[in-house]
């Protein structure tokens, strides 16, 4: 959690299939010497909002499923070479129908 800039609990309308979002944010130096403020480099995490109907089930899969996924993505993002590390990344779990799928995301 140390390297977790930003964590966010997002309300409003659901965001489809999407359950959980997790981002790296790279130190930028390429926007024409406005690089990043050194607080904003690091991970984002945002747990989407889903139906109330489906709340209980989806934390479940959450918990068994989607948090140890999430820490293994920050654990090997962590020990990635730099290319990786100089560029921004986004990570989605979605849960359809029971059944959640995971991956990167430009």
């Amino acid at each position: 959690m140390s390297r977790v800039t930003d964590l966010a609990f997002l309300t409003g309308h659901d965001s489809g299939t999407i359950v959980l979002g997790a981002a790296w944010v790279a130190p930028n130096p390429r926007n024409y010497g406005r690089g990043i403020h050194p607080d904003m480099v690091g991970f984002s995490i945002d747990v989407h909002p889903v139906d109330a109907t489906e709340r209980a089930a989806t934390r479940a899969v959450l918990r068994a499923q989607a948090l140890p996924q999430l820490h293994e993505w920050i654990t090997q993002a962590i020990a990635a070479d730099e290319t990786w590390r100089w560029t921004d990344h986004q990570h989605y779990w979605r849960l359809t129908d029971g059944h959640l799928m995971h991956g990167d995301e430009a």
